[in-house]
């Protein structure tokens, strides 16, 4: 190895040029509430809602047991880009949604200290099927 190479940053390739890290999020899910709007001190508007989806079990038996374990996440969302708002808007409660985007970890100040969240940062989002309860 070269005094280059081990200089090099390290990238998310292999040494195959085929890329081994990503951030690439798909969830079907329900909307849980309301989206809500959202304008931010630096003037920005997004729109943050939560998609409820169904977690995987590890084993059947683990699925099968009455009570046992959390059945569902509730999945933090966001969707920043004006067309996505609009569309995301026009959502209800308990519609059956795709998102598709990234996770962010976004910093703001509340409060007086600095907080941090975790979530999907919607780049595509489609209605799968209406809640029959309109």
């Amino acid at each position: 190895m070269t005094t280059a190479q081990k200089n090099k940053p390290s990238d998310t390739t292999d040494s195959g040029d085929i890329e081994v890290a990503t951030n690439d999020v798909r969830l079907v899910g329900r909307l849980t509430a309301e989206p809500a709007v959202v304008e931010l001190p630096s003037g920005d508007t997004l729109i943050t809602f939560r998609i409820s989806v169904p977690r995987a079990s590890p084993t059947r038996a683990a699925s099968s047991a009455p009570g046992k374990g959390q059945r569902v996440d509730s999945v933090p969302c966001t969707a920043w880009t004006p067309r996505l708002r609009r569309s995301i808007l026009a959502w209800r409660p308990g519609d059956l949604v795709e998102v598709s985007g990234a996770v962010r970890c976004r910093f703001y100040q509340a409060g007086g200290a600095t907080r941090s969240r975790v979530e999907v940062e919607a780049t595509a989002a489609r209605i799968i099927r209406r809640s029959s309860a309109a």
